[in-house]
């Protein structure tokens, strides 16, 4: 009775909010809304679920593939609980050793740390800002972060990410489901990619894909990833150990990411004792309180703090003397590299 209930109130809700972003796309797509184009190739790395599919990682990944290709990318973004959301701010390549989490937002910070040429714009209002800093920065190629959603900008090449981890149940729309917009958006779409690909039954992923397939054009290229960690690395940005590091040493985890238990079960695998496991809400900016709190903790039950890469950010601009270690992490290809990275080159050659 309590299922049919709350299925007869947030089904009006589901449907509703699924025709609001059904009727958006269709006013950007024909014309009503306006939108920009600019003289270089847009890439668009975004999803259509809440939380963390892991698209700071790809974004990185991506933009490693073009610096290779000796290509000048600004990356744009929101800049999330950064002082900057509302209005606009600039990192550039090589230079976030002087920048703040609490004025750009955690993950812009993260970009440009692995970023070796361009810059990363931040800014809600990702257009307006492009055009502003267009001379400045001359670049060669553009990826819209988390721009799905974003329509104001013309994309070259459209990379839909899914998290593995999320049930098949959870694909509706909210509030009855994990969905922000309709699955029809994915016709849109040019890639999709199945994140965390690892952690999950080959059965699971064969049936995400036909799940999917029924709402995606033709061509859509399929990808699997994992993230695989590069080492263990302390405050400074300094390796200090590679992926067997953790192996039977006891450890505290933090983590304030969307998606906490994947980092958890990453430290598991690498033979991690987890003595404790600490959750703080997504784009948490860490006191001194909290870290002399985590530092006590260590020292009480003998264990490492290990933290992710993106809260690491945070935790260094209050002191880059704490024992406290992150795990870096790269993105690997189990399914689709070579076709999507022959697509890649195709938009921006």
């Amino acid at each position: 009775m309590l299922d049919f209930l709350k299925s007869f109130i947030l089904t009006p809700l589901s449907v509703l909010w699924e025709y609001v972003y059904v009727i958006r796309r269709f006013f950007y797509r024909y014309g009503f809304f306006k939108t920009n184009r600019f003289p270089f190739p847009v890439i668009s790395v975004g999803n259509i679920t809440f939380g963390g599919t892991g698209k700071t990682p790809f974004t990185i990944w991506l933009t490693e593939k073009l610096t290779q290709k000796s290509l000048r990318p600004v990356i744009l973004t929101r800049g999330y609980r950064g002082k900057f959301e509302q209005s606009y701010g600039i990192l550039e390549a090589k230079k976030s050793f002087s920048y703040n989490p609490v004025d750009y937002g955690d993950e812009p910070l993260l970009i440009s740390r692995r970023l070796k040429e361009g810059a990363v714009i931040v800014g809600k209002k990702r257009s307006e800002n492009l055009k502003y800093f267009i001379n400045k920065l001359k670049p060669q190629v553009c990826i819209l972060d988390d721009g799905y959603q974003h329509m104001k900008i013309e994309r070259d090449l459209n990379i839909c990410l899914f998290d593995a981890l999320l049930p098949l149940s959870q694909y509706k729309v909210a509030p009855k489901g994990y969905l922000r917009e309709g699955k029809t958006a994915l016709d849109d779409a040019d890639v999709i990619i199945l994140s965390r690909a690892d952690q999950v039954h080959p059965h699971k992923l064969k049936e995400i894909e036909n799940h999917l397939s029924k709402f995606v054009n033709n061509e859509v290229l399929w990808g699997y990833i994992r993230y695989k960690t590069i080492g263990l690395f302390n405050a400074n940005y300094e390796k200090v150990g590679d992926s067997s590091s953790l192996n039977g040493k006891n450890v505290i985890a933090v983590a304030a990411v969307a998606n906490p238990t994947s980092f958890f079960s990453t430290i598991s695998g690498l033979g991690g004792n987890l003595v404790e496991k600490l959750v703080y809400p997504d784009h948490y900016y860490f006191s001194l309180e909290d870290i002399e709190e985590l530092v006590a903790k260590a020292e009480e039950k003998e264990a490492l703090i290990v933290t992710s890469e993106k809260d690491i950010v945070k935790m260094r601009k209050i002191s880059t003397e704490i024992e406290v270690y992150y795990l870096e992490i790269t993105v690997e290809f189990l399914k689709g590299e070579a076709e999507i990275v022959n697509l890649l080159n195709q938009k921006i050659d």
